[in-house]
């Protein structure tokens, strides 16, 4: 009987402890995932020692337990928890980095993309297409409280990088230590305002429409064939989507499981019909970047449009928007950047979509991107946040500042009113930094 009865306890002792491996190895997928990947494109687009990043940017629990290995011959990172669900990640050159997951690692790494830059000098170009900048400072502006509120909010919330630029005449920086100008930050959800961009683009050379067809077979012989480009852009598709990174759900799997994020989310079921509901989804933005490759004939033709249609028109020359192992940008969250190329992002719609005399955008898309969707309860336009929402993030500012958001208090304000960018690079987490107060302070320093 006490035998039987110690092997019943050894069952029940084997099943917990292997249902808590499962469970831990669940969630290790994921933290091993983020830890890889922010590892080896910290390394590698921001010149970052490992140290630095480990010590900070994996400074919270779960994200800080795997041990990373950097293989520097191979250009890629792994990391593993307790030998549990090893994840690695690789460099590839003009691609940045990606999670192999389930795909070939050698035919990952051998992926490549080789940009072409301008080949004119910066250095001898006036700001904001250059880095040259003038020596008069506009007339309306107090220089003495612009120094102090990007002082204070230097010191606030893990800030890393600020930039304040008015019009195109005039730009004030600021750095925390370990960053520099020359510092790529990743923009985390600002991404998906740059595929915005890229779409408002493609829409511009006749290639995509908001209203028309999707190139997205997999759609149609059900209901999602009524999805448009539009409901995509505006968070309102309807498609079946859970967005909380305090568990495993649909975005963690995404971003940190699969090779081929579109692939993912565009395999999300239809809960709702379109534009009946608004909410939040990180995988329509990649798949938003998977219609704007299926309107490309050419893959090399797709790989290399963010740069030559958009970064090297308006000189963003450090850039890098991220493909997953599929080659597909992940347009949810990976796109790597100086603080003065995100301004200069921001500068583009405060100018309507021009550089110089050069339409980037169709006539009225800043006005369609700053328009709430229909649901969004005055919240967000087409992949920016708005300031009209019912509990503003600035109610102390003007409604109509509209802005790209990411992670960890990345932030683009574009701000019409004063004609000016404002952008806020850092590492806070939420209720660390007082965003309100920081641009309030900013634009009390300018006169309208």
């Amino acid at each position: 009987m006490k035998i039987k009865r110690l092997s019943l306890w050894l069952i029940i002792l084997v099943i917990v402890v292997g249902g808590l491996l499962y469970g831990i190895r669940l969630f290790a997928v994921i933290f091993n995932g983020y830890a890889a990947k922010d590892v080896c494109s910290c390394i590698y687009l921001s010149d970052r020692e490992q140290e630095s990043i480990e010590q900070n940017d994996l400074n919270s629990f779960f994200v800080g337990l795997p041990t990373n290995e950097w293989d520097e011959k191979n250009k890629t990172v792994t990391s593993s928890f307790l030998g549990l669900a090893t994840q690695t990640a690789v460099y590839r050159e003009g691609l940045g980095c990606a999670l192999i997951n389930d795909a070939d690692l050698q035919t990952v790494k051998n992926q490549k993309y080789n940009p072409e830059f301008p080949k004119n000098n910066p250095d001898t170009i006036y700001w904001p297409s250059g880095d040259k900048m003038r020596d008069t400072l506009p007339t309306n502006i107090n220089i003495e409280k612009l120094d102090k509120a990007i002082a204070d909010a230097l010191n606030e919330g893990h800030t890393r990088a600020i930039v304040v630029a008015y019009d195109t005449i005039f730009m004030k920086e600021a750095y925390n230590y370990g960053f520099t100008k020359d510092t790529r930050i990743l923009g985390w959800s600002m991404t998906k305002s740059i595929m915005s961009a890229l779409t408002g683009i493609r829409i511009k050379q006749n290639k995509l429409s908001l209203e028309g067809e999707l190139p997205i077979n997999e759609w149609s012989d059900d209901n999602r064939k009524e999805i448009n480009l539009k409901n995509l852009l505006q968070m309102s598709s309807g498609l079946q989507w859970v967005e909380n990174y305090s568990k495993i759900c649909d975005a963690t799997i995404m971003l940190f499981q699969k090779s081929n994020t579109a692939e993912y989310a565009i395999s999300s079921p239809a809960k709702f019909p379109p534009d009946s509901v608004w909410y939040y989804s990180s995988g329509t933005s990649n798949i938003i970047s998977e219609v704007i490759k299926r309107s490309f004939s050419s893959y090399d033709d797709y790989i290399s449009m963010p740069r030559n249609e958009l970064f090297n028109k308006i000189g963003m020359r450090s850039m890098v928007l991220e493909t997953d192992a599929s080659g597909t940008f992940v347009g949810s969250s990976y796109a790597f950047g100086t603080p003065r190329d995100w301004a200069r992002f921001g500068l583009l719609y405060l100018k309507d979509g021009y550089w110089g005399n050069e339409q980037i955008f169709p006539e009225g898309w800043v006005d369609f991107t700053a328009t709430a969707a229909r649901k969004s309860k005055g919240e967000y336009g087409a992949q920016f946040w708005l300031n009209s929402a019912e509990d503003p993030e600035l109610p102390s500012c003007p409604y109509n500042i509209f802005f790209a958001d990411g992670f960890n208090g990345q932030r683009v304000y574009i701000v019409p009113d004063y004609n000016l960018v404002i952008v806020r690079m850092g590492l806070s987490k939420k209720g660390e930094f007082n965003y309100d107060k920081f641009v309030r302070s900013i634009l009390d320093s300018f006169e309208k």
